[in-house]
């Protein structure tokens, strides 16, 4: 267990092996923890790679924070900052569905960070995108307009990891002031709706365009409502040196994972993600070949 002050936030992190810097983003607001992040770390450590583990604010162990364009915005400007402390810019940012947009975000705002972009699982839809919108901000925000305003919100079982490991995060709850947060929550709310000219959420194509590093793309499932097939393809173009790839799991990958999770923490909810390792590893070594 480690942590790093970085934005005035403190963050937890972890880095396993040596070698070409990497870093995984988990998706949703799951933690480093959560069951397979850090085996798929592992797998890429054992291929000669040095490999960060991290919990985004919101997630895990770190602060809370509710600044910035959007969460995923304020997300990516830390990760960037992480890695400027660590010595580990420039590195192969990787991560799925709620990671996969901050590995894009940190990659778009941040071109000095980041030496190659893997992104599965991808976000995207009008469904995805409104259904996005109100599960990161709808519960936080109707809780804060309740008489119990912040203390509404801290009782919500969604924060219950980051205040259990996190013991400071309790008061950076309480001491946020109910309207600037439920202000905060709508412009974040704002960034999911689909609008023309943004695939991904917070990113304008055109950015993504300006995007000139090696970039692989896995195909999402055809079965999935949140991450669409559609979605994948489309970044896939617009990303001027991406590869798109299928995935080394199935078109029902989505609802499969669904099915084993039985826990708030994530567990079984990233466990193929170890299979990921090869494909990566032989990317990223072609890539800088």
């Amino acid at each position: 267990m480690a942590f790093a002050t970085v934005e005035g936030l403190r963050i937890g992190y972890e880095v396993i092996g040596e070698g070409r810097p990497w870093v995984i983003t988990p998706g949703g607001r799951f933690s480093k923890e959560s069951s397979g992040v850090r085996e798929l770390a592992t797998e890429l450590a054992r291929r000669g790679n040095r490999v960060l583990i991290w919990d985004r604010p919101n997630t895990g162990e770190s602060d809370v924070c509710f600044s910035g364009s959007s969460e995923s915005a304020m997300q990516a400007d830390v990760l960037a900052g992480l890695l400027r402390h660590l010595d580990m810019a420039p590195a192969v940012i990787i991560g799925g569905s709620g990671g996969a947009r901050v590995s894009l975000l940190t990659a778009a705002r941040h071109h000095d960070v980041a030496a190659a972009l893997a992104m599965w699982w991808i976000s995207g839809g009008i469904y995805g995108q409104m259904t996005l919108g109100v599960h990161y901000c709808g519960g936080s925000l109707a809780a804060a307009w309740k008489s119990g305003g912040m203390e509404a919100v801290v009782a919500l079982p969604e924060w219950a990891e980051v205040l259990e490991r996190n013991s400071g995060n309790r008061q950076r709850f309480l001491d946020m002031d109910p309207k600037e947060f439920i202000a905060i929550l709508e412009q974040w709310m704002v960034t999911y709706c689909p609008c023309e000219g943004a695939l991904i959420s917070g990113l304008p194509d055109v950015d993504a365009r300006q995007l000139r590093i090696p970039a692989l793309v896995l195909r999402s499932g055809a079965s999935d409502a949140n991450h669409t097939l559609e979605t994948s393809e489309k970044l896939a173009d617009l990303l001027p040196n991406s590869r798109l790839v299928d995935p080394p799991w199935g078109e029902n990958e989505w609802n499969e994972r669904s099915a084993s999770r039985p826990g708030a923490k994530g567990e079984g909810l990233f466990a193929r993600w170890p299979l990921l390792a090869p494909m990566l590893d032989e990317w990223a070594r072609e890539a800088f070949s």
